[in-house]
């Protein structure tokens, strides 16, 4: 039997959604990026995955609020890979990408959304049913 943590799950599923409102990215002129300024559809579908993790949350549906969790786990990563590869090829020129990619910078941003998910994936725990 799985059982959720509620509070790891509600600590977890606010500082995912106030963590896109962090700086992600660091444009040298404009200053700091959220989420949403470094890709609109990063932002929408990561939103997307946490509001459905909330609905499953709200309506107690565990076993889909574990595969959720999982599966905002490998959006994660998908999602900072896809950042990282976006700024060091992002003209597909040698010289314009090495000086974009020095001038661009990872923010704390990822940090904090980590840590969100990370508390989500460890809000799930399987417990041994003593019932026989």
């Amino acid at each position: 039997m799985v059982i959720i943590r509620k509070y790891f799950a509600i600590v977890g599923l606010i500082i995912c959604f106030l963590s896109s409102m962090t700086p992600f990215l660091k444009v040298p002129i404009k200053g700091n990026w959220n989420l949403y300024q470094v890709d609109a559809y990063l932002f929408f579908i990561t939103m997307l995955i946490l509001g459905i993790i909330a609905l499953l949350f709200f309506v107690r549906a565990v076993r889909a609020y574990q595969w959720m969790t999982r599966l905002s786990v490998c959006w994660y990563l998908v999602s900072i890979t896809a950042v990282w590869f976006k700024i060091n090829n992002y003209f597909g020129w040698g010289f314009a990408d090495k000086l974009l990619s020095k001038s661009l910078h990872m923010r704390w941003g990822w940090i904090v959304y980590l840590i969100g998910i990370l508390l989500l994936l460890l809000s799930t725990k399987k417990i041994v049913s003593t019932n026989e």
